[in-house]
């Protein structure tokens, strides 16, 4: 099971992410929320509040819950490498 481990903020709505098989990658939040609604996704189309991101047991968090999987954020990375 692949687990992130460390997130960075390096963009408005751009995270640099590493996982626990050695991937990194950008992921970019602003692509993800443009195709997505949600109340709980309204918080994080503030590039301030997006930044304020955190790593909680393996998964990408956010303090208002809002909470992405590993798996699901690194085949994000990954088809974006693939397309880059």
């Amino acid at each position: 099971m692949i687990k992130l481990l460390d997130v960075k903020s390096v963009a408005p709505h751009h995270l640099d992410l590493s996982f626990s098989d050695h991937t990194r990658g950008v992921f970019d939040g602003a692509d993800y929320l443009a195709s997505r609604q949600g109340p709980l996704l309204e918080a994080l189309r503030d590039p301030a509040y997006f930044a304020r991101c955190f790593v909680d047991a393996g998964a990408l968090c956010w303090p208002n819950g809002l909470e992405l999987s590993a798996a699901r954020l690194h085949e994000l990375v990954d088809a974006a490498a693939t397309t880059a």
